[in-house]
């Protein structure tokens, strides 16, 4: 009877731990919801003197951990993509506590309020400010070519399978193209959630899936290492070259190139597939020789295929896709050409 009592207890504790951690998994679509905590979370910039006597540009990343939790990372050079010395990370992490968050490392004090951060060293004294500031893409916003097919526009759907739009004209995770891709190049813009109190996979997942074979990994990975399953990662295969994701609820692109696998007659792969990929407009993948499908991709094979828009459960939002498709000789000078 003890022994039933006992497992009826744990049962019961499981079930309520279970079931307040799915009540602390939240997921915001617009800053407006997404509280005091994403206020603070960001990119910041200015300068700091951080090694030697002389003030230099520096960068800041704030990430949220739900609960007025935070964690950080302080840049010699400035931001990622912008001369930021990535291998010189200084980390951080604290709270907020009566509107002010101060983070701490072992080395410096960063103190965050009215969109302003101050960096003071060990001994108190200040050695830097830095600005809240909120980047867009260089690639923002490109209008689609006249060969191109637009799969998203904001309004017109025709060329998408099942897709969803939001009342303010995004576009939702899980669609697929009616388009069957092989050589093409491809433009969207996505953003993904503000999910504080989640980590890693369960933060803002989709993906690209280049012809149901080859995922680009989407994901809320701003301020984390930039591995193969993150954020311009290709999943399993590759990290990007850089971490260049920003934050949740900021827009972002993906401006991808892809030369399909060639097969033989017997249907033996001689060639692999080629992918270019540049996020936010920074190159994190230069003609990189696809070893495989990636995950639970489709197999590989010489058929035309779709491309899917990932519904991995999270609310990521999409608009302003388009591909041009390429032929054999427009393929092969794009490569030469991002080669030289």
């Amino acid at each position: 009877m003890t022994r039933l009592f006992s497992l009826l207890s744990l049962f019961v504790f499981t079930f309520i731990s279970i079931a307040t951690q799915a009540q602390q998994r939240v997921a915001y679509t617009s800053v407006a919801e997404a509280g005091p905590d994403y206020l603070v979370q960001g990119e910041y910039r200015g300068g700091a003197r951080l090694s030697g006597i002389l003030r230099s540009s520096s960068g800041l990343q704030v990430v949220a951990r739900g609960e007025g939790k935070f964690v950080a990372n302080l840049i010699p050079g400035g931001l990622a993509g912008q001369g930021g010395r990535l291998d010189e990370v200084v980390t951080l992490e604290g709270a907020t506590v009566d509107g002010v968050t101060t983070l701490k490392s072992e080395d410096f004090t960063v103190t965050i309020a009215g969109g302003s951060a101050t960096v003071a060293n060990q001994a108190g004294k200040k050695v830097g400010k830095l600005r809240h500031i909120v980047r867009e893409s260089v690639t923002m916003g490109m209008p689609a070519p006249t060969e191109a097919v637009v799969l998203f526009d904001g309004e017109n759907t025709d060329n998408l399978v099942e897709a969803k739009v939001t009342e303010d004209g995004l576009l939702m995770e899980g669609v697929l193209t009616k388009e069957l891709v092989k050589d093409f190049r491809l433009h969207l813009e996505f953003r993904t959630p503000f999910m504080p109190n989640s980590l890693g996979q369960a933060r803002g997942n989709s993906g690209v899936y280049i012809q149901r074979r080859y995922e680009v990994q989407v994901l809320d990975s701003f301020g984390l290492e930039g591995v193969h399953n993150e954020c311009g990662g290709i999943y399993r295969q590759k990290p990007p070259e850089l971490n260049m994701a920003f934050p949740p609820l900021v827009w972002q692109t993906y401006d991808i190139q892809f030369r399909a696998a060639r097969f033989n007659e017997a249907g033996e792969k001689t060639e692999s597939a080629q992918l270019t990929v540049y996020h936010n407009g920074v190159a994190i993948h230069t003609n990189y020789e696809l070893t495989n499908k990636t995950g639970a991709g489709q197999p590989e094979g010489p058929a035309a295929m779709p491309i899917l828009l990932q519904n991995h459960s999270d609310p990521v939002r999409f608009r302003n896709v388009w591909l041009v498709h390429l032929d054999e000789q427009q393929a092969e000078s794009a490569g030469k050409l991002r080669q030289r």
